[in-house]
């Protein structure tokens, strides 16, 4: 475990933190995939980090699902908020894929081969929490025991390293977007025509705009200069 962390602690501020850190943790322990994102009470969840080790990385189209639907009925970390009012931190939170209600387990769990989840959840000012999200898959043995209490021994520092990540590194505002939405994205900061998109990308203008528009709602946005403003604003933290 200490090599493990060693190696956390030297990927803290790298562009490629997301998944040199879970590659560093799967020295430790196997974990199939890890995320981290900021749940709120009253807005859209946030994420900062996903990536995958050893199996298909879904990640990405996971938080595209959850974000768009399943986090408003999503109470997996309800009793870590109110534990957490009382500013106490961190809590270590054992979802079995068995125990997640039927809608959010087809869609995330069973569609993607998830058995479990351990999660190291934090307040984060406010009514915020922050989640450190690990998963093993079901060609995965299940967490044992001694493996969840080292979890929960070793959750302070593992969250203080993703603390410390978030608040040095340049945070990624187009993340959550999918492939696609993110090639028109692009291609709309560096002021593209969508004829001039749907060109490049084989597409037609029509279909760049339905891209774009689903992008915008995942950003909370909906004009290209707000694009402009957030990811300007990305680039200033």
């Amino acid at each position: 475990m200490p090599e493990a962390m060693a190696g956390v602690v030297a990927s803290i501020g790298d562009a490629g933190f997301s998944q040199q850190a879970l590659a560093q943790l799967n020295r430790w322990m196997p974990l199939c995939w890890w995320s981290i994102y900021r749940l709120f009470h009253d807005a859209p969840p946030t994420i900062h980090a996903n990536g995958s080790f050893g199996v298909d990385d879904g990640t990405a189209h996971c938080w595209q699902v959850y974000r768009q639907q399943l986090y408003r009925q999503d109470q997996t970390f309800q009793a870590a908020r109110e534990r957490l009012g009382g500013g106490q931190a961190p809590l270590l939170v054992h979802w079995d894929a068995r125990e997640i209600p039927a809608e959010h387990r087809a869609q995330i769990y069973d569609r993607h081969g998830l058995r479990e989840r351990l999660s190291i959840v934090s307040a984060d000012g406010g009514d915020a929490l922050l989640a450190i999200n690990l998963y093993r898959h079901r060609s995965q043995a299940a967490f044992a025991d001694d493996e969840i209490d080292a979890v929960a021994a070793t959750a302070r520092l593992l969250l203080a390293c993703v603390q410390r990540h978030l608040a040095t590194a340049r945070p990624d505002v187009m993340q959550a977007l999918t492939p696609r939405e993110r090639e028109v994205c692009e291609r709309m900061l560096k002021g593209w025509t969508y004829d001039g998109i749907a060109a490049d990308l084989g597409l037609s203008a029509a279909t760049v705009k339905t891209y774009r528009d689903r992008a915008f709602d995942r950003l909370g946005i909906h004009h290209r200069n707000e694009l402009f403003a957030l990811v300007a604003g990305g680039l200033a933290a």
